[in-house]
């Protein structure tokens, strides 16, 4: 990992450094002031309420939207001024991604590996990657029209890893999802997070998901971070039994009074 060494010490750079950032949308306030540091190889969790400031804080950080206040940086390049630098370091997967419908999946991985790669060679093993993380096999072949949600999720995921990004941003992962499906997509993350040192941040409403995944979370609330802490600390600060626990006790925020019950 990389850092700085102070006499006989190493100080560990942090992976994503975010302070005192700030987001508004005319008179809304969607961020106020957040403040967390991502060490590097780590999966983080950014877990809240719809509307809480998540998908502000993931596209800020994938530099789509720039900060009204406050300060983030990406292995220390800073998202606002050095947004190119960035971008070359890290791979972006909103929600609601989709993929080319008129080509078919292996076709879909080959055009996006050309855009990252400058080389044949590096395109060619970017799309090796990709299509054993697919999983897809004989529907590689296939368009992506005739593909399930599952399916697409699988390729969208196997397009944002194969790029062997320094930080991976993934906006609900496996959001609707079968069983079967978010297992998969769940082993995948792990896996490239131990093996390949890959740094992920996460967002999910599934509590279940960001405490198998998740080596750390924060939780946000109203444009604030209102708790942080790995999901032991968090059940053990607040005396709960897992995370769903957790956020209802710090939000303060009972399911039913809640849209839906949605969280």
């Amino acid at each position: 990992m990389p850092g700085i060494g102070i006499g006989l010490e190493l100080v560990e750079m942090p992976a994503v450094r975010v302070k005192n950032l700030k987001k508004d949308y005319g008179k809304v306030e969607a961020l106020k002031g957040i403040n967390f540091e991502m060490k590097e190889g780590e999966i983080f969790g950014l877990i809240g309420p719809n509307g809480a400031g998540k998908s502000t804080t993931l596209k800020i950080l994938a530099t789509l939207l720039k900060p009204t206040g406050g300060s983030a940086e990406v292995f220390d390049y800073d998202v606002m001024n050095e947004a190119d630098e960035v971008r070359k370091l890290i791979s972006y997967l909103p929600e609601e991604a989709g993929a080319y419908k008129n080509l078919t999946g292996r076709e879909y991985l080959e055009f996006m590996a050309r855009l990252h790669a400058k080389e044949e060679t590096k395109a060619k093993e970017m799309v090796e990657v990709g299509m054993k993380l697919s999983g897809l096999d004989k529907r590689l072949g296939d368009k992506v029209s005739t593909y399930s949600k599952g399916m697409t999720r699988k390729l969208l995921l196997a397009r944002a890893l194969m790029v062997s990004p320094k930080l991976a941003i993934l906006d609900e992962p496996a959001s609707g999802l079968d069983i079967v499906n978010a297992y998969v997509i769940r082993k995948t993350i792990r896996r490239f997070a131990r093996e390949r040192g890959v740094t992920f941040l996460i967002s999910s409403h599934n509590m279940l998901e960001v405490e198998f995944l998740c080596d750390r979370v924060a939780l946000i609330d109203a444009g604030r971070i209102v708790g942080i802490g790995t999901s032991k600390e968090l059940k053990e600060r607040y005396s709960a039994e897992n995370l769903e626990e957790v956020f209802i006790t710090v939000v303060g925020k009972e399911p039913e009074k809640m849209v839906g019950g949605a969280y």
